[in-house]
């Protein structure tokens, strides 16, 4: 069992219910998945980009990408429907703790000029998005073998009801956020 997960359920789940006043431990909010997508523009005009975005995230992740399409034509972004425009990972259980440790305690700390990250991105419904402007920062990429330096998104979808919960949850899992 990861150390995340053991310490979800031996400190943080008694520290939150005391903190938000819940009855039973199942009102304590949890983390359900981690999302990461990795939008790749210049993939709808040559594979090898998102060739190499998959193989990026699944190195990253440790777990098999998949492609994802354009859903509907925008002109104006040169977009047609069914046209391959990213990559992403969904990742639950054992996978998202070992990702989130990873994320909290080696990928974050080598960001450039990092001072926390910022507590206002939460959507209103208890989940969480990062943003990360390149791959570099996860260890198991080698800047030599990269085609292109690419951003991604990681959302932390929570069982949380309010922004509050949620942060809580987060910052008990040891998410360095700003103040």
């Amino acid at each position: 069992m990861s150390t995340l997960k053991e310490l979800y359920t031996k400190e943080i789940i008694p520290s939150l219910k005391k903190e938000h006043n819940y009855k039973t431990i199942m009102q304590v909010p949890k983390l359900e998945k981690i999302v990461i997508n990795m939008g790749v523009g210049e993939g709808s005009h040559d594979d090898k980009f998102i060739v190499a975005a998959l193989k990026d995230l699944e190195t990253i992740t440790g777990q098999k990408a998949v492609v994802t399409k354009a859903r509907k034509s925008i002109a104006g972004f040169k977009l047609r429907e069914g046209q391959t425009i990213g990559v992403k990972v969904t990742l639950r259980n054992e996978n998202m703790y070992n990702f989130m440790e990873k994320l909290i305690k080696v990928a974050l700390p080598r960001v450039r000029d990092f001072r926390g990250i910022s507590n206002h991105s939460f959507d209103g419904h208890g989940n969480y998005t990062l943003g990360i402007k390149e791959q570099l920062i996860f260890p198991e990429i080698e800047y030599d073998n990269i085609l292109k330096i690419r951003g991604m998104d990681i959302v932390f979808v929570t069982t949380a009801k309010t922004n509050k919960e949620a942060e809580s949850l987060l910052k008990a899992f040891g998410m360095p956020f700003k103040n």
